[in-house]
């Protein structure tokens, strides 16, 4: 059985869930209190094996053509920089993984959102953010 980790990149704080049996923790984290995150699990848990972080990798997905049709030329343009920005993060995180050398997976994002609702259903969770569901969605069902 896996300790697992899911990130949803993001440019501010990314989307993170973690798993280790019965217990999960939701968090939205920022870049470098990802790495302390992930030195700590190292360190609490030792095992790189036993653990597994999966991390959503929009940049995988052939077209990331992301535009409001009725938008200026400025919002574009503002949607097309977040979503590289978003991007450089998640390959930065995975450059991150590699280096600490903690097994990691990318995983295509869809478009299919989980509401609040739905997750705390699932999970017993009451309180999250789109970030942390989507983070979650990520490692639910891998054992």
């Amino acid at each position: 059985m896996y300790i697992l980790i899911g990130i949803d990149p993001d440019i501010d704080k990314s989307g993170v869930a973690y798993k280790n049996g019965d217990e999960l923790e939701l968090m939205n984290l920022k870049f470098f209190d990802l790495l302390e995150f992930f030195e700590k699990v190292l360190r609490e848990k030792g095992d790189k094996e036993k653990l597994l972080v999966v991390v959503e990798a929009g940049w995988l997905n052939k077209g990331n053509w992301h535009v409001m049709k009725k938008g200026s030329a400025a919002i574009n343009a503002k949607i097309g920089n977040n979503t590289g920005r978003n991007h450089e993060t998640g390959r930065k995180i995975v450059e991150m993984l590699e280096f600490l050398e903690i097994q990691c997976r990318l995983v295509k994002p869809t478009k299919s959102k989980v509401n609040s609702k739905f997750f705390n259903k699932i999970t017993g969770v009451k309180k999250s953010n789109q970030e942390q569901r989507d983070a979650y969605m990520m490692i639910h069902g891998i054992k």
